[in-house]
C-alpha cells in the first residue's frame, strides 16, 4: 500500500508541473462516500474516560493517516486518540481504530503554526471499503494558483464558537494570495505568521464560508487531491483574516518517508 501511495505522488508531481489549471461554516450536508479518506479523530476525556471527535485526519494508507500536529500536541499518550473511518455522523458508526504513535513534524511549534502537520501509526490497519479508501496527496514542491476552487470538510462548528455538526459538511472557497494574508495576519494586536507552507483560503472581503473549531486536521480538496490540513485562523469565516491550513506539498517527500 506504501508504494501505491508513492505512485499516486509521484504521477501527480509529474504532471502538476506541467499544469495546475470543493465543520464547517456556509455549507452543506454531505456524505462519507464523498469523502471516503476522510476520518474523524477522536480524543478520550482523562477524566470520564469517554470518547468525542475533535479533528479529523486523512488517510494514507490503511495503517497511516495524516492530521495536524496541533491536535496532538508535544507528550499526548497516544492511547487518548482514535480514529473513526467510513462514518458520515459524528462519534457514531463506521470502523474504530487506535492510534499507535504519531510524529509531529520536526519544526512543528518553532514559529507559530509552521509545521502543524502530523503523521499518525494506528494499532491495526483499515480495511478498505466504498467508505473507507487512501487518498491521493499533492507532490512536492506544488504551488497553487491564486483564486483556485478548493473544499474543506469535516464535522466541525458551523458557526464561530457553534456547535459541532453531527453529520459530515463540505463547503467551496478559493485559495487567497499568500503575502496578502500574511500581511493582513501581521495587522492584528496580537500578529500572527503565515508562512510559505500554509495556504490561506476563503471568500475574501466577503467570507461566511470556512472551516471552523472540530474542522482541524482535516481535508483542503483541490479536485479531490489532498493540498491542505486544516490548522488556524482568527475566528471562522472571517472576510478580513482567511482560514489557514498546513500545505501539504513542502511535506510530502516527509511525508513519504515516514510512511515506508
Amino acid at each position: 500500500m506504501a508504494a501505491q501511495l508513492i505512485f499516486l505522488i509521484l504521477a501527480l508531481g509529474a504532471g502538476s508541473a506541467y499544469t495546475l489549471p470543493t465543520r464547517i461554516v456556509g455549507g452543506e450536508l454531505t456524505t462519507i462516500d464523498k469523502y471516503p479518506s476522510i476520518v474523524a479523530l477522536e480524543f478520550q476525556s482523562i477524566w470520564s474516560g469517554s470518547w468525542s471527535q475533535s479533528c479529523a485526519a486523512n488517510i494514507l494508507t490503511s495503517r497511516y493517516v495524516l492530521s495536524a500536529a496541533h491536535c496532538f500536541g508535544a507528550n499526548v499518550n497516544s492511547n487518548l486518540r482514535r480514529i473513526r473511518a467510513g462514518s458520515s455522523y459524528r462519534n457514531t458508526g463506521g470502523i474504530i481504530a487506535y492510534v499507535e504513535l504519531y510524529y509531529n513534524h520536526p519544526t512543528y511549534g518553532l514559529n507559530g503554526y509552521d509545521g502543524d502537520i502530523s503523521v499518525v501509526r494506528l494499532i491495526t490497519g483499515l480495511e478498505y471499503s466504498p467508505v473507507v479508501q487512501p487518498g491521493i496527496i499533492t507532490g512536492p514542491d506544488v504551488a497553487l494558483p491564486d483564486g483556485l476552487p478548493v473544499v474543506h470538510a469535516g464535522w466541525g462548528t458551523t458557526s464561530q464558537g457553534g456547535s459541532l455538526s453531527s453529520q459530515l459538511r463540505d463547503v467551496q472557497i478559493y485559495t487567497i494570495n499568500n503575502e496578502l494574508c500574511a500581511a493582513r495576519y501581521l495587522t492584528l494586536p496580537w500578529p500572527q505568521t503565515v508562512t510559505k507552507n500554509m495556504i490561506c483560503a476563503g471568500i475574501l472581503d466577503v467570507g461566511g464560508k470556512d472551516a471552523c473549531q472540530g474542522d482541524s486536521g482535516g481535508p483542503l480538496y483541490y479536485s479531490d487531491i489532498l493540498v491542505g490540513v486544516v490548522s488556524w485562523g482568527h475566528g471562522c469565516a472571517n472576510a478580513t483574516f482567511p482560514g489557514v491550513s498546513t500545505a501539504v506539498s513542502p511535506y510530502t517527500n516527509w511525508i513519504i518517508s515516514m510512511v515506508v
